[in-house]
């Protein structure tokens, strides 16, 4: 074995002035990588979404370190002292709660801010729902878009779902148990009870699950049921049909507003059209 892989074998210790981003698990603490777990007992200090959360990996692995909370509630105030923690040479991992930090997290505030400040970011990848659920799924996964959780507002909501509803690739988003059922319902209605979707739950834990087939199906699935855990969800790009273009899509608009003007209701129209059209009917709807 030559001196490079040797090298690669060395405990490697954290460095002074560095900015750690760390990975952990998702739902098995078993996840937590040898790298990772080192990085977590030596550095200076461990910024954290939830103290409790990284106590129950410093209580499993039987280590401590100096810990401060940092999520979205306080980032704003913590992000200065942090910095100069690192300008003064301590070694400070960043860890949420759980998966990789900066996806949904005021992670990205803080890294974007180091890097402003010309301090090094290392980072120790781990665990992450969405690639978990994406490639567990049996879906397109080569090529996917992630949106994390859906705004609240409706409008930037509903112009979010008909992106989706578009997409050719594979879409992942992330979900509340007690919103899965409502946001399932905004899927049909932008996609069509038929597109191709798998929900998963409990990522990694005992009581793993993943629930797919077409949004009509996942619905009655689930909607008689008690939801529990972290959901991912993972939807099917739209069949390019026909290869229809943006032009043919312009024309087709065209059509369904002649129709609806010559006094077709807009859902004959839109169910003319997609017949005629061979796409589907809800296609046909978010163009009007």
């Amino acid at each position: 074995m030559n001196n490079k892989n040797l090298s690669s074998h060395k405990k490697s210790e954290p460095e002074s002035n560095v900015l750690y981003i760390v990975g952990t698990p998702i739902g098995n603490l078993n996840d937590l990588s040898t790298r990772a777990l080192n990085i977590l007992k030596n550095v200076s200090l461990i910024a954290c979404e939830d103290t409790r959360q990284t106590k129950k990996i410093m209580a499993k692995f039987e280590f401590t370190n100096n810990l401060i909370s940092f999520n979205k509630h306080n980032s704003l105030k913590k992000i200065p002292r942090i910095i100069n923690d690192l300008n003064s040479g301590k070694s400070i991992a960043l860890v949420s709660d759980a998966g990789m930090p900066s996806i949904c997290d005021p992670g990205e505030d803080l890294v974007k801010d180091v890097k402003k400040n010309g301090i090094k970011i290392i980072c120790i990848p781990g665990p992450c729902a969405a690639i978990t659920a994406l490639v567990s799924s049996g879906l397109p996964s080569s090529k996917f878009t992630f949106e994390g959780f859906l705004p609240k507002k409706k409008l930037e909501r509903a112009r979010i779902l008909l992106e989706i509803s578009k997409n050719e690739k594979s879409t992942i988003i992330y979900e509340s148990p007690h919103r899965l059922i409502n946001l399932l319902s905004e899927l049909k209605k932008f996609c069509g009870g038929q597109r191709e979707i798998e929900v998963s739950r409990e990522l990694t834990k005992i009581f793993e699950e993943h629930i797919g087939g077409g949004i009509d199906d996942v619905i009655k699935k689930l909607e008689n049921r008690e939801i529990l855990g972290e959901i991912t969800i993972v939807i099917k790009g739209r069949k390019n049909s026909n290869n229809l273009n943006d032009n043919d899509f312009s024309k087709i608009k065209e059509e369904l507003i002649e129709l609806v003007e010559a006094g077709l209701s807009l859902s004959s129209a839109a169910k003319y059209l997609a017949k005629k059209k061979n796409i589907s009917k809800n296609q046909i709807y978010n163009l009007y």
